[in-house]
Parts: structure tokens; sequence; C-alpha cells
């Protein structure tokens, strides 16, 4: 196991609060909290599996409050959570077939055009008629599908790109969308915090320490989404896709 000290805990834990309070709001949050656990040392699969552990912890709360206050609709985020697993797992295999950089390529084109969408749309209403009950969990699951194969291949972003594709294709309500987008992300965090349990790639002091700080993140994140809505979420997105784009630049030609 790689040795950990207070320093360790006192660059991770700040960064991890403010991943959890992103990504209630909005998705992207490991966009913060990985490269804080890389920041700090740690081998790249024990800094992945620890992340895992400390965001599954705070996803369970900000998953909680959202079914608590009625986001989500579990005949709906059901499906959807088993599709994005398959996904998922379609995508993880993919990416051993492929080049990753190929499609880093692509999100280069895709983060600008989904930034121009964001600010396009002004509060994320839905306008016009809504989709049946039953095209609207058959839409979902299909886009739920599709996002799981892209967080298996490659991931960063996933549920930023859920919560648009929701409310921009299937019309849902922005609290509905977050809503499933939080069961999904829960769903495919325990599956993979499984995975690094099992293979033993968890640091535990640090990664309940550090969950401690993503639930606290989490909870004051879900108030703000309660008060402010999409006022809040769009600048929200905008700066998740910022980081992402800055993050694709570093690692194709830094």
């Amino acid at each position: 196991m790689p040795e950990i000290n207070f320093l360790t805990f006192l660059l991770v834990c700040p960064m991890v609060f403010l991943a959890g309070f992103v990504d209630s709001i909005a998705g992207g949050g490991g966009l913060i909290s990985l490269p804080a656990y890389l920041l700090s040392g740690l081998p790249p699969s024990w800094a992945i599996g620890t992340n895992k552990m400390s965001s599954s912890m705070g996803t369970t709360l900000a998953t909680f409050r959202f079914m608590k206050n009625g986001y989500i609709e579990v005949g709906t985020a059901i499906p959807c959570c088993i599709a994005a697993l398959i996904g998922s797992a379609i995508g993880a295999n993919l990416n051993l077939i492929f080049p990753q950089r190929a499609f880093m390529y692509f999100m280069l084109f895709v983060i600008p055009l989904t930034a121009f969408y964001v600010l396009k749309n002004k509060t994320f209403k839905t306008d016009g008629a809504r989709l049946s009950r039953g095209k609207t969990i058959a839409i979902s699951t299909v886009i739920s599908l599709a996002v799981g194969i892209y967080d298996g291949f490659y991931g960063p972003g996933t549920g930023t790109f859920l919560i648009l594709l929701l409310t921009g294709i299937v019309k849902m309500d922005l609290n509905k969308a977050a809503g499933i987008t939080k069961a999904v992300n829960l769903s495919s965090n325990i599956a993979a915090l499984a995975v690094y349990l099992i293979n033993g790639t968890v640091i535990l002091p640090l990664g309940f320490t550090a969950g401690a700080f993503s639930v606290l993140g989490n909870y004051i994140g879900t108030r703000f989404f309660d008060k402010k809505g999409a006022d809040f979420v769009k600048p929200i997105i905008l700066l998740v896709l910022l980081v992402f784009f800055v993050k694709l630049i570093t690692e194709l030609f830094m």
C-alpha cells in the first residue's frame, strides 16, 4: 500500500469536498477529485480506487436526498441503471480494442458544441409536448446505455452529459434528469468500487475520511440545487466543460 501522511489528507479532502459539491449539481466531480488524488502522489490504480470510495459515499447521500425530494422516478431509474452498467462493460472492452487517443480528439469538437448548447439553453425548461411514459423510459434507457459505454471507454463528465441528454432529448425536467443521473452514477460507482476493493487498491483511511468530505459537499450542493435550480446548474456545467477541455488539451498536447 502507498504511504500517506497528513499532507495527503490536507490536499485531497478539500478538493473532494469541492468535487462533491459540483457533482451533486451538474456532474463531473471526478474531474476535480481524481487529479487531487494523483497530485498527492498516489499511483493511478490506488488513486482511482480510493476516489471511487469517496465519490460513492457522497453520491449515496446525494441520491438519497434526490429520492427524498421526489426527483427520482424509480420506474425510469431502474432500467437506466441496468443499461448504464451494461454499457460500461461494453465500453471497457472497447477501450482494449480501439485507441483512446483518437476518441479524445473527437471530444475536442464535442465539448465546444456542448458548451454552445448550454449557453443557448437559458433556463433548462422543457418546451413543447412531453413524451409518453413508455417513450420516456425507452429513450432514457438507450441514452443511459450510450453514456454507460462512454463512461466505460473514457469517463470524464459522464454525469454532465447525461443531464444534458435527458433534458435535451427526452425533455425531462431538470430535477428529474438530475435524479436519474444520480441513480445511474451511484450504481456504476458501487460496481466499480467493488472491483477495486476485491483487488485491494483502495486506501481505506483516506477513502473514508475523504468520503466524509464528499458527503458534506454533496449535502451542501443538493441544498443549493433545491434553491437555485437551473440558474445555478448552468454556470457549474460550463465550469465542468471548461475543466474537461483543459484536461483534454493537457493530455493530448502537453
